[in-house]
């Protein structure tokens, strides 16, 4: 069964509405360089992960510039684990891996990344998430990629692989059948207009992603 992570937790009302849809986990957004409506400060990134509930992962994601400033942050916000994005170097995510009490991924950009690279980061990784760029660097763009070159991608893989990238509760599901991830990230395809999670959204995007590929039961 595929796995949900809701990203861009803001609030209590989103974790709430994200943990009550069945997501598996939730991601807060801290300490990134790039203009989102979805980053919160660490303080306010620590109370939400304190605020979890047992069985729902706390994934802090950020951009550090340095391996030490994405220590310094896991430490400080206490989430069951950190998505990188940007530019730290493989032999720098094992840095950061050997020295947190959390599951590290990486992010890797949807056609940007070869198979040399994703080797390195899946050599030193806890798992993969493959995401469509944004030009000025991150995801959260809310386009799609092509999932056939994810699924490739995937197959050579040894780490968990998350698939995100204009993900909705319209696609997730031919999304699920097309790369058969280990998990699916979503962040603008479950927002209402106010830039929060919508309880309905969330709901029937959760229930797509993991029944998208149960057998068809027949009468």
């Amino acid at each position: 069964m595929t796995r949900v992570k809701a990203c861009g937790t803001t609030c209590e009302g989103d974790l709430e509405a994200a943990v009550e849809a069945g997501a598996d986990a939730v991601g807060l957004i801290s300490e990134v360089p790039v203009d989102t409506h979805r980053e919160i400060e660490p303080e306010r990134a620590r109370s939400l992960a304190a605020a979890a509930p047992p069985f729902v992962t706390t994934v802090l994601v950020t951009m550090p510039e340095t391996p030490e400033a994405a220590i310094e942050l896991v430490e400080r916000v206490g989430a069951d684990a950190v998505q990188l994005h940007g530019t730290l170097e493989p032999d720098e995510v094992a840095s950061v891996r050997e020295a947190v009490d959390a599951t590290v991924l990486v992010v890797l950009e949807a056609g940007e990344s070869d198979a040399a690279t994703a080797e390195a980061y899946d050599a030193v990784a806890d798992g993969l998430l493959v995401d469509t760029p944004a030009a000025e660097g991150g995801g959260g763009t809310g386009e799609t990629h092509d999932w056939e070159l994810t699924r490739e991608l995937a197959a050579d893989l040894d780490s968990p692989l998350v698939l995100a990238g204009g993900l909705t509760p319209e696609n997730v599901a031919e999304a699920v059948r097309a790369v058969d991830p280990f998990a699916v990230d979503v962040a603008s395809g479950i927002e209402n207009a106010e830039g929060r999670t919508d309880p309905e959204a969330i709901r029937t995007f959760v229930e797509r992603a993991k029944t998208a590929t149960a057998p068809i039961l027949r009468s």
